[in-house]
């Protein structure tokens, strides 16, 4: 399928009886997707998990896909991590990521998908970038070193995403979400990203009755924190309502230091003790806020509170704590 073909891609509400492909499902993005499109009338949204479907075999993707013959796909599937599983495992986070997105990507191709967003990471941008973080920052300067592999692995999705439109005239198109929170996050207390591993922390010692809480670093960098079913209502409005090569930050344009996130999630949780630094640990990036004026423009602004969000969070932890990946 190519520009040539004389079809009409100019962006429109999707159809919601075709087959919607949603690459990480039950991840924490994909299932908030998966739940937008349930919730908006799609009929057919489709998905395997990564024990049904190993994403890093080429031949495994370019199969389901043939079979399944999706119209519309988003790829948020993505091998993710916090600040120490990036440190610790760089190659995993470089080579299962390329791996996944070449393949889905490709394989889309082939099987002439009309409609792909590709769901990257705010890490892309570069350690000193100025704040907040316009789209065209991008490969302007030094990667934060703990988080390196993975996103030039992102960085590669979305150059592969410019250069299918560039090669074949197709509307696909690329999202950029900041930290995202909310069900189905992964709350290791290893491989979590902050927010989560915070909750868990919290929530253990306010239950345990424990003293004090430690937590890494001087406290002081910001994040900007958004509730994963923004993030699903603003992918389905993006490919509903923009098209064009640069990627789109999505986001809340506003953000708090990490001391001031878990002073809000000890409040929460109803942790009573002291919050403790290990000042010896890695902060990070400063600060990492997004522009999102593009995607403002496009229509679309954030809907969920900061702590209305975590309030649901830390609920929707407590009933599955149990089942939760640990």
């Amino acid at each position: 399928m190519t520009a040539s073909d004389g079809l009409d891609y100019t962006p429109a509400e999707l159809d919601r009886d075709a087959t919607f492909y949603v690459a990480g499902h039950r991840g924490l993005v994909g299932s908030a997707i998966v739940r937008k499109l349930e919730a908006e009338g799609f009929t057919n949204v489709v998905g395997k998990t990564s024990a049904e479907l190993d994403l890093k075999n080429r031949e495994a993707v370019f199969d389901y896909l043939g079979e399944v013959k999706p119209r519309y796909v988003v790829l948020a599937a993505a091998k993710v991590g916090g600040i120490l599983a990036n440190s610790t495992y760089p190659v995993d986070f470089l080579s299962d990521n390329i791996r996944i997105q070449t393949n889905v990507l490709d394989a889309a191709l082939a099987n002439d998908v009309e409609r792909v967003a590709f769901l990257g990471s705010s890490c892309i941008y570069p350690k000193l970038a100025d704040q907040p973080i316009r789209e065209d920052s991008l490969l302007t300067g030094h990667l934060e070193p703990t988080n390196d592999a993975y996103a030039i692995a992102k960085i590669a999705g979305i150059l592969q995403t410019q250069a299918v439109r560039r090669q074949y005239g197709l509307p696909w198109i690329s999202a950029m979400p900041t930290n995202l929170y909310g069900p189905n996050d992964n709350f290791s207390p290893t491989g979590s990203h902050v927010l989560p591993a915070l909750i868990r922390r919290y929530d253990e010692a306010s239950t345990s009755g424990a003293g004090s809480v430690t937590n890494w670093g001087t406290g002081t960098p910001r994040r900007e924190f958004l509730h994963s079913d923004d993030m699903a209502d603003a992918v389905l409005h993006l490919m509903e309502h923009y098209d064009g090569p640069e990627q789109v930050n999505v986001g809340t344009g506003s953000d708090v230091t990490i001391r001031e996130i878990a002073e809000t999630i000890a409040s929460v949780t109803g942790f009573g003790g002291e919050t403790e630094w290990d000042t010896t640990k890695p902060d990070g990036t400063p600060q990492k806020l997004l522009d999102v004026s593009k995607l403002a423009e496009a229509g679309w602004t954030a809907k969920i509170s900061l702590e209305e969000g975590l309030q649901r969070t830390v609920a929707w932890y407590r009933d599955n704590v149990e089942a939760l990946r640990q």
